[in-house]
């Protein structure tokens, strides 16, 4: 699978993409990631990306025309357009599954106070947001988005059985992991895990998987449940 990054700060992605799933992914040849400088793609003498808003406002949007020379040099027949910005969609496990599905994914980090809207409406397959907060640009939300849709990639995490039992898998946040030592300073390991029962282990992972989504994403919960009775 290859990605394309659109960005003015090309450097911002040299020291992530040297570690971890997606540093051994890009290594083994299993994804391809390419980094673009859009002021390469400007046409006046000072390279700019930005002006000011009509209508007036404060700060400076980026202009249409260099992420226009760049989709169209760059975007072939089976590319997959993405503007990252704050006005997206929201961004989620289900939304990396299918992009994980893509052969090639463009994504463009929108700056400033945001992107000339001809952009969102007329050149790109789709507008996402990793969250319901304001980034300074849409560089961490590439990197978030090139790491999650990485590891759902055949062969870049190796063993199926951990991809399926992460959280958000199942629509439930995953359950408590413990290791070495089993005892620390009085806080012990819960003793289900040592029985050998394998469906008492089962069953207690999965309680305290709904235990921990309903204390600390009690959405996903009445998501699913809308789901479900077509609320």
């Amino acid at each position: 699978m290859k990605f394309t990054i659109l960005t003015i700060f090309p450097d911002f992605f040299t020291s992530p993409l040297k570690y971890g799933v997606v540093g051994r992914a890009i290594k083994s040849g299993l994804i391809e990631v390419e980094i673009y400088n859009l002021r390469d793609f400007t046409k006046d003498l000072h390279r700019s990306v930005d002006d000011r808003p009509f209508g007036g406002g404060a700060g400076m949007i980026m202009k249409i025309e260099s992420i226009y020379e760049a989709l169209t040099g760059l975007k072939k027949n089976h590319s997959y357009s993405i503007l990252l910005s704050a006005g997206g969609k929201l961004f989620d496990q289900k939304r990396a599954l299918e992009l994980s599905k893509k052969k090639h994914l463009i994504l463009i980090c929108g700056r400033y106070e945001g992107v000339d809207e001809r952009v969102a409406e007329n050149l790109v397959d789709e507008e996402l947001s990793v969250g319901n907060y304001v980034l300074s640009g849409g560089e961490p939300a590439a990197l978030v988005i090139l790491d999650s849709v990485s590891r759902l990639i055949p062969g870049v995490l190796g063993k199926e059985e951990a991809l399926r039992e992460e959280s958000f898998s199942s629509g439930l946040l995953e359950y408590p992991q413990y290791t070495r030592p089993r005892d620390f300073k009085g806080f012990s390991v819960p003793e289900v895990l040592f029985s050998g029962d394998h469906g008492k282990i089962e069953e207690w992972r999965r309680k305290k998987a709904l235990e921990k989504t309903l204390k600390n994403r009690p959405e996903l919960i009445r998501r699913d449940h809308e789901k479900a009775h077509g609320d």
